[in-house]
């Protein structure tokens, strides 16, 4: 149960952090789905001190603190990769 909840609830923070950074376009349902598992890794390990309340994306209901968590954490690594992307570019 806890990997169905956490495909699941990353693949939908994942695609609207795509969303927000405009990479929808660029990223299949698997990307928007590592995207969202590895931002949340970032959120809850880096963030979660900042969001009370803040647990696992994976844990029935899941927090608020964690969701936003999560998001901004996805939202981070869409950022960096966008930088490392645009530096390879030139």
């Amino acid at each position: 149960m806890y990997w169905i909840l956490l495909i699941i609830i990353g693949g939908v923070i994942g695609w609207l952090a795509s969303i927000v950074m405009r990479t929808d376009a660029q990223q299949g349902l698997i990307l928007n789905i590592v995207v969202g598992i590895v931002g949340s890794f970032i959120g809850n390990y880096l963030l979660a001190p900042l969001f009370p309340g803040s647990g696992s994306i994976a844990s029935w209901p899941p927090s608020i603190g964690a969701l936003v968590a999560a998001f901004v954490g996805a939202v981070v690594l869409l950022l960096l990769l966008n930088l490392i992307n645009r530096g390879r570019a030139r």
